[in-house]
Formats: C-alpha cells, sequence, structure tokens
C-alpha cells in the first residue's frame, strides 16, 4: 500500500508547490473512515481511492483532485457526510466529493433502461466540473485492473458496461491511452481466447518485424535531421482489442492487416509539421488518400495531427503521423491536459471551458437531455456520436461543422440548428443541387435549402447518423401527429359544445384542467382526438347539469339493397347534408396529408362524392368509411366513435383517392393488359392487382386503384363495362 510520504512525492514530481499538508489531512481521514473494509481481493480498501489518486498522478492534475480521489468513497462507504468533508477540506473538494458519491450510488450494471438512465445522471454529475468525469475514469480503470478478483458474471456485466460507455467516453474526451487500456481489460474479461490469439501474434510479428522497425525509425530521424528539423521518432503498435475491431468490420485475417505498426514524428512547431511532412514526401511516394490534416481541422475531441501514409523501406506502407509535443500531450491526455501541470505551474481549467472541444461536446451532449428524449435514446444517441469517426463541412459562410462518417446534408442542417434541419427541403454540396441523404464527405460546402411550415418526414429517423438528428426529427414527428390529434379534438370538442346547446372558449376548458386530469387545453384536445376521452365528459366537465348521451348516434340498419340508413334523431352523430343543407357543423376531410390524422377504410377505400362517415380509432385518428361499407356494422355498438364528417374537396384539386373493383373477364391473352390499358388511359393509377380463377374461361380481377371522385371512378367502371372480354364490373367496400 502507497505510504503518506509516496503519494506526496508523487505529486511533487510534477508539481513543486504541492500542499503537503492537505494531502497528508486527506490520506489520514480516508484511512481512518475506510478502517477495516476490505476489497474482494482481501485488500484493505483504502488500497483502491490510493490508486484511483496514483492514475491521477499520472496526468499530473492538481492537489484538489488527487484529495477528491482519495476521499472519494468515505461518503459514500463510511459515516463521513458532505458536511464534515466542507468542514475539514473546503467547498472546492467537497463538490468534487459529492458529485463523485452521486455517480458511485448509480448502479451501471443493470437492464438496458436503467443504464441509460444512470448514464444521463452521471453526465450531468460531470457536466459543472469535469475533474469528477476524469476521477471517475481512474477509478473505473483501477476496478478493471482488479476485475480478477470480481465473480465472472458480474466481471463481465462491468467489462461490457466500460466497452460500451467508459471507453468510448474516455476516446470522446481524448484521454487515448486510458481508453486503450480500458479496452484491452474488457476484451481479456469478455473474449480472453481472442484476447490471447491476438497478443500472441503480435508478439510474433514484434520479434520479426524488429529490425525493419529500427531500420524506418532510423532513417526518419537522418532525414529529418539533415533538413534541420530536430525531431524525436517512436513506433506505436495497435492496441489488441483495434486490431480485433478491425478484423471483425472487415471480416480479414491478422495476417492482411497493414497498419499494426505505425510511426510518430513529435517536433517542436506548427510551421515544422508541414515541412516534416514535405521531407517524408519527397523521400517516399504517398498512398492516395491517405492524407489528413487534423492541425487545421482538429477533431472534436481536441486531437491535432497530420496523417500521412508512404512507401517506405522495403516496399511497405509505412502509416506517421506528424504532430508537436503540445498536441502529442492532448493526444494522450486529452481533456486532462488542460489540467496538466508544466515547468511547475497548474493547467487554465478556465481555458478547458472555453476552448476544449471535446468539453463543448460534453456541454452539447446534456443539451439533448433536457430535449425530453426517452433514456434508452439519449444512450444510443450519444453511442452513435462517441464511437463515429468524422468529416469536416463548411457552411457557405465558412462555419466549420465536424460530423460523423457517413452523415447526410439532413445531419447537417440538424448541426447547424434544429429549426434548419425540421423545415430543410433540399440540399446543394459544393454549389451543385443534391439528395438530402447523400454521403457528405470532407472538405464539403453545404447549403441548406428551407421551407417554411415544412415537418420532417419520419422516415428520416432511421435514415440520419447523429443523434442530435434522430432525436428531433422524432419530436417535430410526435409534435406533428399531437397537433393533428388536438385540431382534429378541437373540432369534435366544438361540435359536442353546439350539439349541446353551449358554446365553446378555451378558457372554459383551462378552467376545468384538473377534473379532466390533464395539464392544458391542448392535452385535452389531443386526448380526444386520439380516443382516449369522449367529448361529451368534456362537455360534462364545463357544464355539470349536461347528461352526455352516449348512445345517440347513427346506428347502421342494412336495407334490402344492402346500403345503410340513417336514424332520423336529433341525435345523430352524423348526417349527409344535401347542397342547400349547411354542413358547416361536419368536420371537413381533405385526404391524406392534411392537418387531420385521417386514413381511409382497408378495404375499398372512400372518393369525393361517396356519402362518408367518420370513425374515431383510440390512437389512430379518423379512419372514413363510405356509408355503404358492411364493416361499419362493427361500429353499431360504439356510436360516441362516430363522428359527422363532410368532403371539403376544391375543384381543382388533382390529389387521388383508394377505391378497389373487381372485374369478371374472360381468362384469354391480353385481357389484363385491356383492363391496365383502360385504367391507365383515364387517369388512374393502379396499386395492387389480384387474381381469383372462378373457373378455366373466366377469372375475377380484384384492383386497388386511385381516382379523383366517385365520377371519375362511375367512369372507369362504365369503360370497362363496354369491353367484349369483360362480363361484369363492381365496386367492392368492406
Amino acid at each position: 500500500m502507497m505510504r503518506q510520504y509516496e503519494l506526496v512525492d508523487r505529486v511533487r514530481r510534477y508539481n513543486p508547490h504541492v500542499n503537503e499538508e492537505l494531502l497528508n489531512k486527506a490520506y489520514v481521514y480516508a484511512m481512518r473512515a475506510h478502517g477495516t473494509q476490505k476489497r474482494a481481493s482481501g485488500d484493505p480498501y483504502f488500497t483502491h481511492p490510493l490508486e484511483v489518486a496514483a492514475i491521477l498522478t499520472d496526468l499530473r492534475l492538481d492537489d484538489a483532485t488527487i484529495v477528491a480521489a482519495v476521499l472519494h468513497d468515505t461518503i459514500e462507504d463510511t459515516s463521513a457526510t458532505r458536511e464534515d468533508i466542507e468542514r475539514l477540506f473546503g467547498s472546492e473538494i467537497a463538490n468534487l466529493v459529492d458529485g463523485l458519491t452521486k455517480i458511485a450510488k448509480l448502479d451501471l450494471v443493470s437492464k438496458r433502461a436503467e443504464q441509460a438512465e444512470n448514464f444521463r445522471k452521471l453526465l450531468l454529475a460531470v457536466v459543472d466540473d469535469v475533474r469528477v468525469l476524469l476521477v471517475k475514469l481512474a477509478d473505473r480503470l483501477h476496478n478493471m485492473r482488479t476485475l480478477q478478483f470480481v465473480s465472472p458474471e458480474k466481471s463481465g456485466r462491468i467489462a461490457q458496461e466500460t466497452l460500451d460507455i467508459y471507453a468510448p467516453l474516455a476516446g470522446r474526451m481524448g484521454m487515448q491511452g486510458l481508453r486503450e487500456e480500458l479496452e484491452d481489460l474488457s476484451f481479456r474479461t469478455l473474449m480472453p481466447e481472442a484476447h490471447a490469439m491476438i497478443v500472441t501474434r503480435l508478439g510474433d510479428l514484434r520479434r520479426r518485424s524488429g529490425e525493419n522497425i529500427n531500420r524506418i525509425v532510423t532513417e526518419l530521424s537522418q532525414e529529418l535531421s539533415a533538413r534541420g528539423i530536430d525531431a524525436e521518432v517512436t513506433r506505436r503498435e495497435k492496441a489488441p482489442y483495434s486490431i480485433w475491431r478491425k478484423m471483425e468490420r472487415k471480416s480479414i485475417a491478422f495476417e492482411q492487416l497493414s497498419d499494426i505498426y505505425g510511426f510518430r514524428i513529435v517536433v517542436k512547431t506548427i510551421d515544422e509539421c508541414y515541412r516534416a511532412i514535405g521531407v517524408v514526401h519527397t523521400k517516399w511516394p504517398t498512398v492516395p488518400g491517405r492524407f489528413k490534416d487534423y492541425i487545421s481541422t482538429p477533431k472534436q475531441n481536441d486531437y491535432r495531427s497530420i496523417h500521412t501514409t508512404v512507401i517506405g523501406p522495403g516496399r511497405q506502407r509505412v502509416e506517421l503521423q506528424v504532430r508537436t509535443g503540445d498536441m502529442d500531450e492532448v493526444a494522450d491526455f486529452g481533456i486532462a491536459a488542460h489540467a496538466l501541470y508544466k515547468d511547475g505551474k497548474a493547467g487554465d481549467l478556465d481555458a478547458l471551458t472555453r476552448e476544449s472541444r471535446s468539453y463543448k461536446w460534453l456541454r452539447h451532449t446534456i443539451e439533448l437531455l433536457s430535449e425530453g428524449d426517452s433514456p434508452e435514446e439519449f444512450l444510443e444517441h450519444t453511442r452513435l456520436e462517441m464511437f463515429h469517426d468524422q468529416v469536416f463541412c463548411f457552411t457557405p459562410k465558412g462555419r466549420l461543422i465536424a460530423l460523423p462518417r457517413g452523415a447526410t446534408p439532413i445531419d447537417f442542417a440538424y448541426a447547424v440548428h434544429t429549426d434548419v434541419g425540421n423545415t430543410a427541403v433540399g440540399a446543394k454540396v459544393n454549389g451543385r443541387i443534391a439528395p438530402l441523404l447523400s454521403e457528405l464527405q470532407n472538405g464539403d460546402e453545404v447549403e441548406v435549402v428551407v421551407a417554411a411550415g415544412q415537418v420532417p418526414p419520419p422516415a428520416w429517423e432511421s435514415l440520419v447518423v447523429t443523434g442530435k438528428a434522430r432525436a428531433a426529427i422524432r419530436r417535430a414527428s410526435r409534435d406533428a401527429i399531437r397537433t393533428q390529434y388536438a385540431e382534429l379534438g378541437r373540432q369534435i370538442v366544438t361540435r359536442a359544445f353546439v350539439r349541446a346547446g353551449k358554446t365553446y372558449e378555451d378558457d372554459k376548458i383551462r378552467a376545468v384542467l384538473s377534473r379532466l386530469a390533464r395539464t392544458s387545453v391542448e392535452d385535452v384536445l389531443a386526448a380526444v382526438g386520439r380516443g382516449e376521452m369522449f367529448s361529451g365528459d368534456v362537455v360534462k366537465a364545463v357544464h355539470p347539469e349536461f347528461v352526455p348521451v352516449r348512445s345517440a348516434g347513427a346506428v347502421a340498419e342494412k336495407g334490402e339493397k344492402g346500403w345503410f340508413g340513417l336514424k332520423k334523431a336529433a341525435s345523430l352523430v352524423f348526417k349527409i347534408p344535401s347542397a342547400k343543407e349547411d354542413a358547416s357543423d361536419a368536420i371537413p376531410i381533405r385526404g391524406l396529408g392534411s392537418d387531420l390524422p385521417v386514413r381511409f377504410a382497408p378495404i375499398g377505400g372512400a372518393v369525393p362524392g361517396d356519402r362518408i362517415v367518420g370513425i374515431l380509432t383510440p390512437g389512430e385518428g379518423i379512419t372514413i368509411y363510405p356509408i355503404q361499407s358492411p364493416a361499419l356494422m362493427t361500429f353499431d355498438d360504439h356510436p360516441e366513435r362516430w363522428l359527422d364528417v363532410r368532403w371539403d374537396i376544391d375543384e381543382h384539386d388533382t390529389r387521388q383517392y383508394p377505391a378497389r373493383i373487381q372485374v369478371s373477364a374472360i381468362n384469354e391473352p391480353g385481357t389484363l393488359g385491356l383492363i391496365a390499358t383502360v385504367i391507365g388511359e383515364s387517369g388512374s393509377n393502379i396499386d395492387h392487382v389480384e387474381f381469383i380463377t372462378r373457373s378455366s374461361d373466366v377469372r375475377d380481377v380484384v384492383l386497388d386503384i386511385e381516382v379523383r371522385d366517385l365520377k371519375h371512378l362511375s367512369s372507369i367502371i362504365s369503360q370497362l363495362k363496354s369491353k367484349s372480354v369483360v362480363s361484369k364490373v363492381e365496386r367492392i367496400n368492406g
């Protein structure tokens, strides 16, 4: 177990002004607080916070963070309180320990929904002070290093969670070294055989390639030195988990990998970075398409470097990274690099908040929390954004937009602003009109074309790749559907008030919201529109003396010719007005895509000119049936679902509506073609065809077609009947 003086010495190595008294006090307090507590390994529990603190000293963090690491389990696992910590160590350290305690209380090793909710809480806990996240990641790293002492079932869950959440989060914060160790430890636990295989092959490759690797390092160093560039050239080896993931993703064998070894050139200035690239490209031929400049366009986790691949000594592909010393620190330590002690001086945490791209990403992620997504959606979205590589695109004004690889102009639009995404109708990429679903490439300039009143199609949700776009599309779709139901509910309730001899006003509904168990007028109207609340109950809530008559309505009665009669009661739920009658109290129907949630009868549909009735289906809106439809008998016992509706079609409207016909025709070559020709030449479209063979000579053809109105349908039927091969044509309503 680490001694007091050893902890102080670790901090003094990078901070000569270490507060030795504070560290000693924290050491003694935590040791006494944890007392005889033991870990699963049998070691004293106090060894764990000490090891967490040691990990953070490797990151050269400030005294407050180291002290918080030593104390991080005291409030959770001992009798110590937040007040005790604040009294003894001050509010800054107390806030850090309290934030870590909130995270420690989360059982992240749990079912997906619980895990997602806890992930939300984790990010909320760290957003105020990023040092909380740094301690938490160090805490997880030490737990992973001692995972062998935990039961196999629990260790598997912890390792999977580390691979799913903590390792990507460390990577998103730019802490690549920590990420790789977390991934390696998880990989070893979850797939021990695969891990052992990769490690063995890496060892074999290391022995075989040692001489050639040294040759590349030597030649690079000599070439740069000869050009007056003082550079440190080192090799790097791809981590086992990264190798495994690439083998799985590309379905290739270990021997087919060409990027297991790479080389890093670290220079003093940005100017020398580009000079070094010039030397390398002059010496060896480049591999096309393998040059990436992350200095001019850094990644969102603050990573900056130039990547290139050349054909080096021995005709081998050599991957190179060129960066400055400061960039190298950010690449290794990520977000923690802003807090590093350099030359005995602490890093600027205020600068971290202002300048760090990874911290801005963390803030952006928290913004998603406030926009109403479910925990599962949030976890899905953040994981999407953590795992993807990036492309860099520009607005016409030169604003840089970083997106995951595979992003589309729709993703770009939502990255600019949610309102831009919601109203997007088109895009220009590099000045040319491009599909909204085209994949963007590095350097593309994207101009989004918008239109007021546009609502994103729900299908977009499955086609975009960014979490923000998916969340916004899902939200906009929900809002649009809710608005449709609310509008339908308003019309239903308004007419219910009219039938009761009352006047509808929003204020009257607002006054009885508690009686209706809703929080807003829109909630009430949407509930009526969805069929979850009876309109008569809304009237009764406002006028208690009113008695809703649920049995009143149009009761279908089958006549001699199969048509339905209507009861001539004063409380008819629907009526079919004549041209001279005032139909203003009926709900106007304009067809699909209107501002109401409308659909047509699944069998046979309905067309303008039909006498129609609306059936309110809970959760689905209005289904429009022709009055002759036998399906209406199903709703005889639910008259409260019948709605008074009317067609409201402009004479110049070109929309078409669904209808079904059955044609009996002679079964001979060319018959189907003749039927299709008649329908097509009449300006109709065939959606579906079904054949029913009555005999070898006669075949029935059932066709779902689209027509403008009843006159158009009647004309098609008449033309079909005039053909010699057709014996019978009739319209079908189910």
